[in-house]
């Protein structure tokens, strides 16, 4: 029987105040320590998630190769004048990684295949959806596809998908998520947070919902401890947090 944990943290890009707000992130990261996190929106050409990889492993261990590796995958295509993609931090072994393109403009999701320390494979995978609100019908295709590759191209009983769906737990998306997998909030509470998004950060924002997710495969266990992270605001300053989004934390029991 092993515990570990799995998280998921939109980054935001380079954006919203981020050289104000990117050690307080950082913090918080270090002081939840999950063993797996999927990370969205990264700013590719600042090298954001190699920053923050090397600065959340240097105040743990004093050195930036350990305990975290870190696997990114870049969206197809360019937006706004910046690269974006997702990746995923990793305390365990990496056996191997890929991905599938999602489409609409240029959408990835990331696998990182790891080895637990009873010495099973899980699937981990990092995922941010099609945008646009009111094109449910997009996030739709999106997560049949996503599905299909996970069971079609090197299918095993344990995998986990994490990530900013940007939809709401009504969604077609989201209930056909939950034909193949369970929600861990909802295996926990009975249901998905209220809203993940957005934060004081985007004090401009009009409404507020739950977007973000953790998805686990029959097989991956049982949830033990379920909450939000990365989602208290600045000391000195109650508007700054570390993202647009909160973060989402599990614990997941594997019995082996």
């Amino acid at each position: 029987m092993i515990t570990f944990s799995v998280a998921t943290i939109n980054l935001r890009l380079a954006l919203d105040r981020w050289r104000e707000r990117r050690d307080l992130l950082v913090a918080q990261l270090v002081d939840a320590a999950p063993d797996l996190i999927s990370l969205q929106e990264i700013a590719m050409p600042i090298g954001q998630a190699g920053w923050l990889c090397s600065q959340i492993n240097n105040r743990l261990t004093g050195t930036s190769k350990r305990p975290y590796a870190l696997r990114q995958r870049r969206k197809a295509h360019l937006v706004k004048g910046y690269y974006e993609g997702v990746g995923v931090l990793s305390k365990f072994p990496i056996l191997y990684s890929d991905g599938v393109s999602l489409g609409y403009g240029g959408r990835v999701a990331l696998r990182v295949n790891v080895e637990l320390p009873n010495c099973q494979p899980l699937d981990f995978v990092a995922v941010h959806l099609h945008h646009v609100a009111g094109e449910r019908q997009a996030r739709l295709e999106q997560v049949m596809k996503l599905t299909g590759w996970l069971n079609g191209r090197r299918p095993i009983p344990r995998q986990i998908v994490a990530g900013d769906f940007n939809d709401t737990p009504d969604s077609p998306a989201i209930a056909y998520m939950r034909q193949g997998f369970r929600s861990a909030f909802v295996e926990k509470y009975g249901r998905d947070p209220l809203a993940t998004f957005p934060t004081v950060l985007q004090a401009n924002a009009e409404w507020a919902a739950c977007l973000d997710y953790i998805f686990l495969s029959p097989g991956a266990g049982t949830v033990r401890q379920a909450r939000l992270f990365c989602h208290q605001s600045a000391a000195e300053d109650p508007t700054l947090y570390p993202s647009d989004h909160v973060g989402l934390l599990v614990e997941i029991q594997d019995g082996g």
